[in-house]
C-alpha cells in the first residue's frame, strides 16, 4: 500500500508569498482590534491566512468562498445556539448539520469546511454575547479585504514566465520531432529506433497540456493585477501560439505514428520520402523561427519574417512503390496541415 499524499511538497512556495501572507494577518489582527475590540480577533486572521493565494484573481475568489462560508456558519450557529443553547451536544449537531447544509448546497470544499468551523467557533466562544456573531462576520470581511490588498499592492504574481518557457519548449520539441522523422527516412532505421522516436513522440501530449495550463494559469494571474496592460502582450503571443500547437503536436505524433507503423527497410528509395524528408526540416526550421521572438505577436513574426519561410515550396508527388502509398499519403496530409498552422493559412 502506498501513501498517496505526504508531508513535505517538492517545491517551496515563493517567500514573498509567505512574507504577504505574514503581513496580511499582521494588519488584519491590528485594524480588527482597532475596529472591533475584542479579546482575540481569530476570524480576521484566519481569514488572511487563507486568503493570501498566488494571483489576485485567486485571493477574491478564496475572499469569497471565506466570506460565504463565515456568514453561513455564523447563521446556522447563532440560530441553533438562540433556541438550543450551547451545550457539548448541540455544538456536535451543529457541526452536523453545518457540513449536511453545505453539502445540500454543493459548496466548493473551502466554503464546505469553513461552515461548520465557523459555527463551531461561534458556539464554543461566545454566541450568547451581545452582538458576538454580527462582530465575527465583520472581522472576517476586514481580514480578507486586507489580504486582497496585500496581494494586489505588494508586488501582484504574474505567471507569464513560466507560460512562456511551456510554450516554447513544446514548440522546439515539436520541431525537433520534425527532425527527427525526418532524419528516420532518410535513414535505415531498427526496430528499437522507430519504439524511440514512438516514446518521444507520445511524451508531446503531456507538455502540450501542462503549456495550455500554464497559459491559464498566467491568464488568470493578470485578471485584476495592476500591471495586466504592460504585460498583456507577451502573453497574447503565447496564447496565439498555444492555439496553433494542438495540430502540429497531433500531426508530428501521427507522421510518427505511420511511419511505426508503416516503415519497411526500402522506404529510402521513394523519391517522393526523400522530398518529405526536406520539407519536415524546413517545418522544423519555421516552427522556431516563429517562437524566436515572444516580444511580438506570432502574426507579426510572420509578416516580418514570411521571406524567411522555408516551407512555401508545393511538392511534386510521383507514383509511390504500392508497399508505400499507405505511408506516403499519410505524411503528404500531415505536411498540409503542419505547413496551413505554421503560415497561418
Amino acid at each position: 500500500m502506498r501513501i498517496t499524499t505526504s508531508l513535505r511538497i517538492p517545491r517551496r512556495l515563493p517567500f514573498l508569498q509567505t512574507v504577504k501572507t505574514s503581513v496580511a494577518v499582521a494588519l488584519a489582527w491590528i485594524a480588527s482590534q482597532l475596529l472591533l475590540p475584542s479579546d482575540l480577533p481569530i476570524f480576521a486572521a484566519i481569514a488572511a491566512l487563507l486568503v493570501v493565494q498566488p494571483s489576485v484573481n485567486q485571493t477574491l475568489g478564496r475572499a469569497i468562498e471565506r466570506t460565504s462560508g463565515v456568514i453561513g456558519g455564523v447563521i446556522i450557529a447563532s440560530t441553533i445556539g438562540f433556541f438550543f443553547g450551547q451545550s457539548s451536544m448541540v455544538v456536535l449537531a451543529t457541526i452536523v448539520v453545518s457540513i449536511v447544509v453545505a453539502w445540500a448546497l454543493r459548496l466548493s470544499p473551502v466554503s464546505s469546511s469553513q461552515i461548520p468551523i465557523s459555527a463551531m467557533l461561534v458556539l464554543a466562544l461566545g454566541a450568547t454575547t451581545p452582538g458576538y456573531a454580527l462582530d465575527r462576520i465583520y472581522e472576517t470581511f476586514i481580514g480578507a479585504g486586507i489580504a486582497l490588498i496585500v496581494n494586489a499592492v505588494i508586488v501582484p504574481p504574474v505567471l507569464i514566465a513560466p507560460a512562456r518557457d511551456a510554450v516554447e519548449l513544446l514548440a522546439r520539441e515539436v520541431a525537433d520531432t520534425f527532425e527527427r522523422i525526418a532524419e528516420a527516412l532518410r535513414t535505415p532505421q531498427s526496430p528499437a529506433n522507430l519504439m524511440e522516436l514512438m516514446i518521444k513522440a507520445r511524451l508531446l501530449r503531456p507538455m502540450l497540456e501542462s503549456a495550455v495550463k500554464a497559459v491559464v494559469q498566467a491568464e488568470e494571474s493578470l485578471m485584476l493585477n495592476p500591471r495586466k496592460a504592460k504585460l498583456r502582450k507577451g502573453l497574447d503571443a503565447d496564447r496565439q501560439m498555444i492555439n496553433r500547437l494542438p495540430t502540429l503536436v497531433t500531426r508530428a505524433i501521427g507522421m510518427t505514428r505511420a511511419l511505426h507503423d508503416h516503415y519497411d527497410a526500402s522506404l529510402q528509395d521513394e523519391p517522393s520520402v526523400q522530398a518529405f524528408s526536406q520539407e519536415l526540416i524546413r517545418a522544423a526550421h519555421d516552427l522556431r523561427l516563429l517562437t524566436r521572438d515572444t516580444g511580438q505577436s506570432v502574426l507579426a513574426v510572420e509578416r516580418s519574417e514570411r521571406e524567411l519561410l522555408a516551407l512555401t515550396a508545393p511538392l511534386r508527388i510521383v507514383t509511390p512503390h504500392p508497399d508505400h502509398w499507405i505511408l506516403i499519403g499519410s505524411l503528404m496530409e500531415d505536411l498540409r496541415r503542419v505547413r496551413e498552422e505554421i503560415v497561418g493559412e
